[in-house]
């Protein structure tokens, strides 16, 4: 099975072939997140045309336009984040907006840290939240922001920082929480030629930098959020004296990486070639682990899903920030997974699943309009006794278009309203 694209890497290239003249983004992952970036590009005077396992950008020179209409970012925290940013640039002020989840997660730390650089920006409803009015031109400066609320601040401050005249300093007031996403963004940037570092109290970047892919592309890896849905459906379902095997799969600074290393500790029979990017997993019998995900909030549902079918109990914590995504992730996995026979103990900073006190059955089970408790419920829908009906399934669109396709392609029974794959 190929795995799909990155997500997280896909909306960071967009993005910098926007702050550019222009580039080539190859093996794009083309979602409803990632075409809101796409349409933001447009929005600041770019242009943005998808083909075959291609998306061209003709950038705006890291100069935005004053968008002429509201920049809608539908389900997409990390484009409205990286967007606000780059709005910040322009010689005016760009409203913001977004489907009711996004329109509930907090955007404020952001917010002040682009007031902080001189620019203005305002929560419409005066909470924190979108819709969202940004007005600049920034010049650039120093910033405090607290580390725990979302890395994507970070990330959206060194994309801009990179074009402004002073450049960008973060200053982080507490520990930062999903920092390997900000490795990617550093990732990203030098493939584009713009220089971003660590620095003792967070991180900067220098301003007067230019954007310019080399030999103007760029190619997206394959996204580890999405693979952890494969390697336990491998883990856990295939089929005797079998194995499968996932490709495009090479090392990058994702964090989510670490679900190797998750399964691997829980008894899975895993084996990487990161040369070639393979991934072959085999069904193996699971036991409970405990498993921090203060830098991979993405992984929670995965493994709280496995964790379920698994021997003992597997405990999540520092998993706080997981409840501040498209939806609390901590409340949704425990009470979906309940509603399935699972037994689970849900704390404000903790997850524990008790797989040895489980029998997953079939159930009724709803995907609270979140792609990953939709493909998570799945992953134990393969190893409950009968079936389970996912409400909201179409959600997957967010990260993984074909995920069911690609279950049906593994052998799974999936039917889509009424309609058996395949047919």
């Amino acid at each position: 099975m190929q795995a799909p694209p990155s997500k997280s890497y896909t909306h960071r290239a967009i993005l910098a072939a926007g702050y550019s003249s222009g580039a080539l983004v190859h093996d794009p992952l083309v979602s409803a997140d990632t075409r809101a970036t796409m349409a933001a590009v447009d929005r600041f005077g770019g242009d943005v045309d998808v083909g075959d396992g291609t998306v061209d950008v003709t950038g705006f020179g890291g100069r935005p336009e004053v968008p002429a209409d509201v920049i809608d970012c539908e389900n997409s925290g990390t484009t409205m984040r990286l967007v606000a940013a780059c709005a910040a640039l322009a010689d005016g002020s760009t409203v913001l907006t977004g489907d009711r989840s996004l329109r509930s997660r907090p955007q404020g730390p952001l917010l002040d840290a682009i007031e902080q650089l001189g620019g203005r920006a305002e929560s419409t409803r005066a909470n924190g939240q979108a819709p969202l009015v940004v007005s600049g031109p920034v010049d650039g400066g120093t910033v405090s922001i607290p580390g725990d609320v979302s890395s994507q601040f970070v990330s959206a401050l060194l994309m801009a920082g990179a074009v402004t005249e002073e450049g960008v300093e973060v200053e982080l007031e507490t520990q930062l929480k999903s920092a390997p996403y900000v490795d990617i963004t550093i990732e990203v940037l030098s493939a584009f030629g713009v220089d971003a570092t660590h620095t003792e109290d967070g991180f900067a970047v220098a301003g007067g930098q230019s954007y310019e892919a080399t030999d103007g592309e760029y190619h997206v890896p394959g996204d580890f959020s999405s693979i952890s849905y494969l390697l336990s459906a491998g883990a856990l379902a295939a089929a005797e004296d079998d194995e499968l095997v996932v490709t495009s799969a090479f090392p990058s600074a994702q964090g989510d990486t670490r679900i190797v290393d998750v399964l691997e500790r829980m008894g899975a029979d895993v084996d990487w070639d990161r040369e070639n990017g393979q991934l072959t997993v085999r069904r193996s019998e699971l036991s409970g682990v405990e498993v921090d995900v203060g830098d991979t909030p993405d992984l929670l549902p995965t493994i709280a899903a496995v964790g379920a079918a698994a021997d003992g109990d597997t405990r999540i914590v520092d998993c706080e920030h997981v409840r501040y995504k498209e939806t609390d992730r901590v409340s949704a996995m425990a009470e979906e997974l309940e509603k399935m026979g699972a037994s689970v103990t849900e704390e404000h900073d903790v997850l524990t699943v008790h797989g040895g006190e489980t029998e997953l059955a079939g159930a009724t089970v709803d995907g609270r309009g979140d792609h990953r408790i939709v493909m998570a419920l799945a992953v134990a829908g393969l190893v409950a006794d009968g079936t389970t009906t996912i409400r909201g399934a179409e959600h997957v669109d967010v990260s993984f278009p074909d995920f069911f396709d690609a279950l049906y392609g593994l052998g799974a029974d999936v039917r889509h309203e009424e309609r058996t794959l395949g047919e």
